[in-house]
């Protein structure tokens, strides 16, 4: 923090936050992103 790359606070980290809303829009958007690339891929 002290190089200043990075915000202190008001970032969640993925799959670990304290709030609910932080997880389900994180678990919607990795089933957004795994719906497709399961359509787009050639299997």
């Amino acid at each position: 923090m002290t190089f200043g790359l990075m915000p202190i606070a008001g970032v969640p980290l993925p799959l670990i936050s304290y709030g609910g809303s932080s997880f389900i829009m994180t678990c919607m958007c990795l089933g957004l992103v795994l719906s497709v690339h399961r359509e787009r891929s050639i299997f």
